[in-house]
């Protein structure tokens, strides 16, 4: 079962991993309150018949006083086809590296954690690495590594802990909780943080 978006926020938040100013937005006046406060905003229709948001068209970027009323509603329309489905309003990350953690759970192996270029270059390029949980910080450390695109994504010491902090607050996660699917993808890596823009998972 897919969980709610806002359930699966407060899982981050609760093992200490950020995610972006979010807010269900239901009618126009809560559209401009959160816009008056952030200024530039992403818009996201929210289904669970839609895995993948923005193939489907239910990801509106760069929103803003100008042009707020007229894309809510256009992504109104373009969201019935998805219905029941709920119009999240999220704050517009600065510039980053995109990169992807993963998980899941395998009948075998039983929990399994990645991480990889994030993005649109997740399947153009099928650049990741995979441990069995719970990892550690070496096993965190050596999943960098392995990655191709290792000097894109860890292009400084900060980059670099702040990527095996989140393996390992991940790691942790998906050992103590019933998850058979988790995907952060994109978590924008920057020099002074990161943002986990958009989430999912399965219980």
């Amino acid at each position: 079962m897919l969980l709610e978006y806002m359930k699966a926020k407060k899982l981050l938040e609760k093992y200490g991993i950020a995610s972006i100013e979010s807010a269900y937005i239901n009618n126009v006046d809560e559209l401009k309150k959160f816009i008056d406060k952030n200024q530039n905003i992403v818009l996201k229709a929210i289904s669970e018949k839609a895995l993948h948001k923005s193939k489907s068209g239910l990801v509106m970027l760069n929103v803003n006083k100008e042009n707020a009323v007229s894309r809510y509603n256009e992504l109104l329309k373009r969201a019935k086809a998805y219905a029941p489905f709920k119009i999240l309003a999220q704050k517009m990350a600065s510039p980053g590296i995109e990169v992807i953690i993963g998980g899941r759970e395998d009948v075998q192996f039983g929990k399994l954690i990645l991480i990889g270029l994030g993005g649109v270059f997740v399947e153009a390029f099928k650049d990741f690495s995979l441990r069995i949980c719970p990892i550690n910080r070496y096993d965190a450390e050596k999943m960098l590594l392995e990655l191709k695109s290792k000097d894109v994504i860890t292009y400084n010491g900060k980059a670099s802990k702040t990527l095996i902090d989140l393996l390992l607050k991940v790691s942790k996660m998906l050992e103590e909780n019933d998850i058979k699917e988790l995907d952060l993808n994109p978590i924008i890596i920057r020099e002074n943080g990161y943002d986990a823009v958009d989430l999912r998972i399965i219980e």
